[in-house]
């Protein structure tokens, strides 16, 4: 009997327990406001924003710009606000895949790694990590020289950039560039890579740039662009939804429909205007034709073309001129022109 108490106990214990999924939410994680504009990146479950704040999110950089040649670089960013139901990031550092850097490691090849921490205008301090590859192996004056360049390169570029402009230029490779053609006139470089990218302190954040309000309304505006793009292809395959797509659709099918009808009244009233020249153009041809038919026999009987003089130097097209009477002044093309006449 006390054993089924027990149970009969754990299993109303067990149908009081909260069920902690119906409490959790999805939250839109976005890029930082600088310099990617509130970029939508992924999603994220939590059950309150304490629980997702200071999480991190990790993606390549094929995934958020569509460049393929970046498909093993990850980029870090940690959630740091939510509001509403997005979670805004802060850009934390980037790293390549350790197996595409082996892959450019070999036993003939140079290998120069170095460390720099840099400070921008903006108070942010980031340590970044060069990786130099060499076309031969070299000497370790010659990788010292080239440390040190490379170096003198990256604080530079930090010190006359905010945070935003200094990751445009590490991810865009700007910075890469830059530091390749110096160290080149040092050793022959097969490859410079920023290899990683680590924020250790943030800095002043500025509040200019489009707010978050901005960034919905533009979201809003191309999802109605691209519902309206979709129910017009849907019209033009003759394709009809279902009655109870009907009433949603109903809006944007006409709205579809009135910039067709539109688009067809602008061809029609286009078409007067670019049908009258065609017609007209034979009677011009005419004597275009009829002109180079009578003049033709002068450079025939001459044995000069216009193509043969203009390969002359412009010294022997002056003597011809000198020669045949005509004024010397001008272009190539002037003194061909009256020797033609």
């Amino acid at each position: 009997m006390a054993a089924k108490k027990l149970s009969a106990k754990a299993r109303a214990a067990a149908r009081k327990q909260r069920d902690k999924w119906k409490n959790k939410r999805w939250f839109t994680i976005r890029a930082p406001r600088h310099p990617w504009n509130f970029k939508r990146i992924g999603e994220t479950i939590g059950e309150t924003d304490d629980h997702i704040m200071g999480r991190i999110y990790e993606m390549t950089q094929q995934e958020f710009s569509g460049d393929f040649t970046k498909m093993h670089v990850l980029l870090r960013f940690r959630v740091t606000e939510v509001v509403g139901q997005d979670a805004l990031t802060t850009f934390v550092g980037h790293a390549h895949q350790s197996d595409h850097t082996r892959r450019q490691i070999r036993r003939y090849r140079g290998k120069i790694d170095d460390v720099v921490d840099v400070v921008t205008t903006d108070g942010y301090l980031v340590r970044l990590k060069p990786l130099m590859i060499t076309e031969r192996r070299c000497q370790t004056s010659v990788k010292q020289a080239m440390r040190a360049k490379s170096a003198e390169i990256i604080r530079a570029c930090a010190a006359k950039s905010n945070y935003s402009k200094l990751q445009e230029a590490m991810l865009g490779g700007e910075l890469e560039t830059d530091i390749r053609n110096a160290v080149k006139s040092i050793y022959p470089c097969r490859n410079v890579v920023i290899r990683k990218s680590q924020l250790l302190q943030t800095g002043v954040v500025t509040e200019k740039g489009p707010t978050l309000d901005d960034i919905h309304a533009e979201e809003a505006r191309q999802d109605a662009e691209l519902k309206a793009k979709k129910a017009a292809a849907i019209a033009e395959a003759g394709e009809e939804g279902t009655d109870e797509e009907a009433p949603v659709e109903g809006d944007l099918l006409a709205a579809a429909e009135a910039m067709e009808s539109i688009s067809e009244k602008e061809k029609v009233a286009k078409a007067p205007a670019e049908e009258t020249p065609a017609a007209e153009a034979p009677a011009e041809e005419t004597p275009a034709e009829e002109a180079p038919a009578e003049e033709a026999p002068a450079p025939k009987e001459s044995g000069e073309t216009e193509a043969g003089l203009m390969k002359l130097k412009k010294d022997e097209l002056v003597e011809k001129a000198k020669a045949a009477g005509v004024a010397t002044s001008g272009t190539k093309a002037d003194i061909v022109a009256r020797l033609l006449e």
